[in-house]
């Protein structure tokens, strides 16, 4: 199994609509990506000062079926239309589990 995290901080500016919009669209991607065995995300709880504002945890069953999700047209697009326009910052990190 194959396991990639993703943290993603906001800008100041972010709207609540734009926030929720990231969360809708994906929410779209297991359906659109049949490589996800596992997918879930999640907003900050805001309980620690300094958190990212969004987790994303998504298992495949390899290494390869995760290079086919990064590639995916439909992640892609959440990316291009959602995230990045109130991205102000990103980590993340991909495992064997």
């Amino acid at each position: 199994m194959f396991r990639h995290v993703v943290l993603l901080a906001w800008t100041s500016d972010a709207t609540d609509e734009q926030k929720a919009a990231v969360l809708t669209a994906l929410g779209t991607l297991p359906d659109a990506v049949p490589q996800l065995r596992s997918y879930v995300f999640g907003a900050d709880a805001g309980i620690s000062p300094g958190n990212h504002d969004l987790a994303i945890v998504a298992d495949f069953d390899s290494a390869d079926d995760y290079a086919v999700y990064r590639d995916h047209p439909a992640h892609q697009a959440v990316i291009a239309e959602y995230i990045k326009p109130i991205l102000a910052s990103r980590a993340a990190v991909q495992y064997e589990i």
